[in-house]
């Protein structure tokens, strides 16, 4: 059973193996839990001891919000830990304007599924 926290609290680096599948540079696991740290909110799906997935939210706290990370495993993926990924975090910033992200085209319908607009945007990846 998966398990979904709006903590991090007590996370250990070793509970972070897998993500970042295909990144050029992927963040180390300390680096990984430091940016789950400073972000303004962070979910992470648990399946017992090891993360499976995790959501991070910024946000000035007034107007506006972003996702700028969403990932799961890849051996969790269809099964819904996405999804309540994203509607925990949306729920944490319910009572702002607006929760922004950026997503490549495959998983545009993914997001579109959750409610979310395509809008033009850009993005300057380094």
């Amino acid at each position: 059973m998966i398990d979904f926290r709006a903590s991090v609290e007590g996370l250990r680096p070793d509970q972070l193996d897998g993500f970042f599948v295909g990144w050029p540079s992927p963040p180390s696991p300390e680096q990984h839990l430091a940016l789950l740290r400073g972000s303004a909110h962070a979910v992470v799906a648990m399946d017992g001891d090891q993360v499976v997935g995790f959501v991070t939210v910024l946000t000035d706290g007034v107007l506006m919000a972003s996702i700028p990370l969403l990932e799961v495993l890849p051996g969790h993926q269809g099964r819904g830990v996405g999804r309540a990924l994203v509607e925990v975090a949306v729920s944490l910033v319910e009572e702002l304007y607006q929760v922004q992200l950026c997503c490549d085209d495959d998983v545009r319908p993914f997001y579109e599924k959750l409610g979310f607009q395509r809008v033009d945007g850009m993005v300057r990846r380094l």
